[in-house]
């Protein structure tokens, strides 16, 4: 099986700054690849450029909340975590200019941002003040669960009157495959404020027709990598939660 290093198409000799957007499996998608570039030596910095509910800390070698140690120096094979501070369920980032600080030092090999919120929702559409994508990004990844296929936007979306907005749709409509296209191509979408090389990112896939009907339509759109992530069986997931 591919990793998602791959699918994401990081050279492992080069540096790269990864800010993810979106919904559908942002926090997951991170931790994963945290830890496959590790077991390649690499040295991980995980963080926020927004807000994200408290991670998994036991994945993680030191945890840095509040402030970030002037003499840090982060080992070979190792994954660090730093956010400005904690409040209530989640860690914030309160001032972007702080963490490109960190980021300029060149301590890592690999920065992975979550650079967006959704309130665990699959998709989602951005408001005036999001994503917060720092300016040394390298590449954008657009998360999209299509998880929320055939579901009533009004349920299953974060922020559902801007995403209606931007795919013309009403808020009892479903989200459908033309929805999210549009959810993509719009300028103020899925990859408004990107920077370096944009990737979408379908994630939860249970019907992969679906995803490549998506992928053949998006697949010429301004320089626009299209990968699949997990696929998702929405009949064990529902038989899961009522068991």
């Amino acid at each position: 099986m591919e990793s998602i290093y791959q699918k994401l198409s990081i050279d492992l000799s080069k540096r790269e700054i990864i800010s993810f957007v979106g919904a559908g499996g942002k926090t997951t998608t991170i931790e994963k690849l945290s830890k496959e570039l590790c077991t390649h030596a690499k040295k991980v910095l995980v963080t926020t450029s927004t807000a994200m509910y408290n991670p998994n800390m036991e994945i993680y070698d030191k945890v840095f909340i509040g402030s970030f140690p002037e003499d840090y120096m982060p080992k070979s094979k190792s994954i660090t975590f730093y956010a400005d501070a904690t409040i209530g369920m989640k860690v914030k980032c309160l001032d972007l200019e702080i963490l490109d600080e960190i980021i300029s030092q060149n301590l890592f090999d690999y920065v992975l941002i979550e650079a967006d919120g959704s309130r665990e929702k699959p998709i989602k559409a951005p408001n005036d003040t999001e994503p917060v994508i720092s300016k040394y990004t390298t590449k954008t990844v657009g998360v999209i669960g299509l998880d929320s296929l055939n579901q009533p936007i009004k349920d299953i979306c974060h922020r559902p009157e801007i995403f209606c907005k931007l795919t013309n749709k009403k808020m009892d409509d479903c989200i459908d495959i033309d929805s999210i296209i549009n959810l993509v191509k719009s300028p103020k979408g899925l990859f408004k404020n990107a920077l370096g090389e944009k990737i979408l990112y379908l994630n939860k896939i249970s019907n992969i027709d679906d995803a490549f009907k998506i992928k053949n339509n998006l697949k010429n759109d301004f320089c626009l990598n299209i990968v699949f992530g997990e696929m998702y069986d929405w009949r064990k997931n529902n038989a899961n939660s009522n068991s």
